[in-house]
């Protein structure tokens, strides 16, 4: 699979089988995935695979606490404006559709909001983290590094799912990844294969053309 063909198939899956990789697997894609640029080449990613019991523990405490705990930074600015609070509104009325849930079926919305501390029934959750004293331009290394996971999952046949949702559990991460007090978690990432069956897998996120948000200057 060349590296269009990875990023044309990556989609954020939400519904998994069971079946986990294995964890020479998983340390292959997070160390080939260290390849990732960073400014300065500080590498700021500090990087947890759960599977299994721990993994089960850290579902057990979020669904103990379904309202979350204060996060950490804001996942969306306040008041959010268009162009960004349009697209997030369709993406969010794109997806209930695949599972038949009408936007006044509040409990059903929040169930499926829910789903995300079950990391959507994946069997390794992934959890990045980051010397809380570092800055932007980090976090931006920390993505970079993420997208490169993401992608070398594709590659071998995984699927993945980027879950800025963990902010809501800033407290519960720290305590069960034993973080360092220094560092703070920005975001987790559901890692498996996915239930092929399953309807809301069907979603592809729609994209704005070129024109909306690029430009070509100085060419011939």
């Amino acid at each position: 699979m060349n590296v269009s063909d990875a990023v044309a198939r990556r989609t954020s899956i939400r519904a998994f089988r069971p079946e986990a990789p294995s964890a020479a697997m998983v340390r292959e894609i997070l160390e080939a995935a260290a390849r990732a640029p960073s400014g300065g080449n500080l590498q700021p990613w500090r990087v947890y695979a759960l599977a299994g019991a721990p993994l089960a523990e850290l579902k057990a405490k979020a669904a103990a606490n379904p309202m979350g705990e204060p996060p950490e930074y804001d996942v969306y600015p306040p008041n959010l404006w268009d162009p960004f609070r349009t697209r997030r509104f369709q993406n969010g009325e794109d997806l209930y559709a695949t599972i038949g849930i009408p936007r006044e079926d509040k409990p059903a919305r929040l169930r499926q909001l829910a789903r995300n501390g079950e990391l959507f029934g994946a069997p390794v959750g992934l959890f990045f983290c980051l010397d809380r004293k570092l800055g932007p331009p980090q976090w931006s290394d920390l993505g970079m590094y993420m997208q490169t996971v993401m992608l070398l999952a594709t590659e071998r046949g995984l699927d993945t799912c980027a879950q800025e949702y963990w902010a809501r559990y800033p407290r519960t991460l720290g305590e069960v990844l034993n973080l360092p007090a220094d560092h703070m978690a920005f975001s987790g990432m559901a890692l498996g294969w996915r239930d092929e069956a399953a309807p809301i897998n069907r979603l592809r996120a729609s994209r704005d053309p070129f024109e909306t948000w690029g430009e070509l200057r100085g060419f011939e």
